[in-house]
């Protein structure tokens, strides 16, 4: 395993206030362990008000968390030591309208303590990586948001840091502005950059992220790969059977499958006809039950034209593992 470079252990964060009840404490984030390793695109979904943006600001020292631990680079969170290190771009970031891409950038340049010739040199490099190369000088407000988060993409690199950490960075962009920014993370990952991305957005970390976590109701309810997030034991298997062995008429869909199909309590099937093949569709658990059906089929005299087992997608994680009732994601 790389070395870790985001360590949190049981992270907790409680905001205490007081509502025409009384007293109400609101748990946003509630005992949170998860680790991000170098040169991975570490993604936090979750759906709004998860307490994404909670974890993100208690990483970055702005909020301090009630109980747990974490760690930026074996650093406390908070410390001057592990800030240096990280890139940090905001889901609301703002550029003072008078600014160009160029002028804002030495403007941050100089919040983190470089010097002319250094922003000069950097922000050359950042300009032509994130796609702003010849329109550097133009004034912000004439940038769409696809440019505006590319230039905030550009600051948040400006001090050349080893982690990115980016919150909600496709959030309200077209699919023009969500291309662009992919790209430039893409290319952040191959250059051997560490990035920690907060989204709700379940096609964007699909995309982009080599691990994920998903977070709900301040609980992590799953982490891992793409791959490992999708259960192997919640799989669909498709079956096409051809027609022509009803040649006495009887009609497939009032065939009685079930005593092949092998079926378990609370496990659903379907049959429809397509292109002339009888369309099995089940829901199955796990390998050996996909040989139990396939052998009983043939067992019978049933050939097989096709067969798909279907892994189950991201989004049906998500819905398995979170429920409809948080399900706030796009």
């Amino acid at each position: 395993m790389s070395q870790s470079i985001v360590d949190v252990q049981h992270l907790k964060k409680t905001y205490r206030g007081w509502s025409f009840r009384g007293r109400r404490n609101v748990n946003a984030v509630r005992g949170v362990s998860l680790q991000a390793y170098a040169g991975e695109v570490f993604g936090l979904l979750g759906p709004n008000g998860a307490g994404k943006t909670t974890l993100i600001k208690m990483l970055l020292g702005v909020v301090k968390p009630t109980s747990g631990t974490a760690t930026l680079f074996g650093q406390a969170i908070g410390s001057s030591a592990a800030r240096r290190r990280v890139g940090y771009l905001p889901e609301s970031l703002r550029v003072d309208r008078h600014h160009t891409a160029r002028t804002a950038l030495q403007y941050y340049g100089r919040m983190s303590r470089m010097d002319a010739a250094s922003i000069g040199k950097r922000s050359d490099e950042l300009l032509k990586l994130v796609g702003l190369e010849g329109r550097d000088r133009e004034s912000v407000r004439r940038f769409s948001k696809g440019m505006y988060q590319r230039l905030g993409l550009a600051q948040a690199l400006l001090h050349d840091p080893d982690l990115l950490v980016l919150d909600e960075p496709t959030d309200g962009l077209d699919p023009v502005g969500r291309n662009e920014v992919r790209r430039v993370i893409d290319r952040l990952r191959e250059s051997g950059k560490t990035i920690f991305l907060n989204s709700h957005i379940l096609q964007e970390v699909e995309l982009v992220c080599t691990r994920v976590a998903i977070l709900a109701r301040g609980e992590i309810k799953a982490i891992g790969s793409l791959d490992e997030l999708s259960s192997s034991d919640q799989q669909q298997l498709v079956i096409d059977v051809p027609r022509s062995e009803y040649a006495d008429g009887t009609d497939p869909m009032e065939s009685d499958w079930s005593p092949l199909i092998d079926l378990r309590e609370g496990q659903t099937w379907s049959a429809s006809v397509v292109r002339n093949q009888d369309r099995l569709t089940i829901d199955v658990e796990g390998q050996s039950q996909i040989d139990r059906i396939v052998d009983r089929l043939r067992e019978e005299g049933h050939s097989i034209s096709r067969l798909i087992v279907k892994q189950e997608s991201l989004e049906e994680t998500f819905m398995r593992l979170v429920g409809s009732e948080e399900a706030d994601v796009s």
